[in-house]
This record gives C-alpha cells, structure tokens and sequence, in this order.
C-alpha cells in the first residue's frame, strides 16, 4: 500500500463515518469500521440507501446503487469507493 493510497483509504473511511453518524447519530465512532455490516449499526433498508446515496454524492462517483448491494461490511465498502475513485 503506498503512501497516497493509504491517504486516500484514510479520508474515505473518515468519510464513510461522518456520513453514517449523520444518518445513524447513536452509533459510536469506533463501531463504524471492520467487519461490521450497516445493519449490524442498526441502519434499515432507507437508512442504507440514504448512507451509500450520500457516500455516492459526496465522493462524486458514478457508480449504480445495485453496485454496493453485495459489500459485505464497513471496510470492504471503503476499499470500493476507494477503488472507484480512481
């Protein structure tokens, strides 16, 4: 991993965190991350789609929503966005 990747790998997970506990206010910054999955922090099906439309918009991506359907948890979310970001 080099230095700019693991940057950007940085600045992506704080995003993705901001983004959930702005739509998931209770869940506690050191939960957002590892294997969990979103419904593991108690995000329903709007909640999840509202995480990954923001997460979406505000990364400026141009990837369909079906695309994040199969991402098992936190940290294989941010290697995807990381990953269509470039």
């Amino acid at each position: 991993m080099t230095l700019a990747h693991s940057s950007q790998r940085a600045a992506t997970h704080a995003l993705v965190r901001e983004v959930v506990r702005g739509i998931l206010p209770g869940v506690p910054d050191e939960l957002i991350g590892g294997g969990r999955h979103l419904k593991d922090l108690g995000a329903d099906s709007v909640d999840r789609v509202e995480i990954i439309a923001l997460l979406v918009e505000r990364t400026g991506i141009r990837t369909p929503m079906s695309a994040f359907s199969d991402i098992p948890d936190i940290e294989t979310l941010v290697d995807f966005l990381c990953e269509e970001q470039r």
